[in-house]
């Protein structure tokens, strides 16, 4: 088996000493809610995709629509609704980038300062110890860790 110096990922989600349950529960809670924060920002880059590629598609019709003869529709779609903002002065990207530094980027280094105060930088000693508690000891793919196998 490895020395843990070795591989420290391996120790990385263990809870340090003289760390209490209601502490190790608090900072499960606030990583629970990063992780719904890393959710909602995954769907506003799905957002930003989706609308790119919806305004690349209507600059595609109205160039069809030229080709069909229709000028004037097309002009109105170029004039009215390609390269058209999301929401007021924003194209979507401008929406990524503002919820990125107003919000997620202040939760994410809350995050990492309240585990560096309180559980040593350790991620994930909540779940590290609820699969501690619900795991079958000794069964194949149990493990805690890879080094256990």
């Amino acid at each position: 088996m490895s020395e843990p110096s070795d591989r420290p990922w391996l120790e990385r989600d263990r809870r340090p000493p003289g760390v209490s349950d209601q502490t190790v529960e608090a900072v499960g809670k606030f990583d629970e809610a990063l992780e719904w924060i890393e959710r909602a920002r995954g769907h506003l880059y799905d957002f930003h995709q989706m609308m790119g590629h919806a305004d690349a598609l209507i600059g595609e019709a109205a160039d069809q629509l030229r080709d069909a003869g229709h000028q004037d529709q097309a002009q109105r779609i170029e004039t009215e609704l390609v390269g058209r903002n999301a929401l007021e002065g924003r194209w979507s990207f401008q929406i990524v980038e503002e919820y990125d530094a107003i919000y997620w980027s202040v939760v994410r280094a809350a995050s990492d300062e309240l585990r560096k105060q309180l559980v040593g930088g350790r991620h994930h000693v909540f779940e590290s110890e609820m699969k501690e508690d619900r795991r079958t000891h000794g069964a194949r793919f149990h493990e805690q860790r890879p080094d256990d196998i």
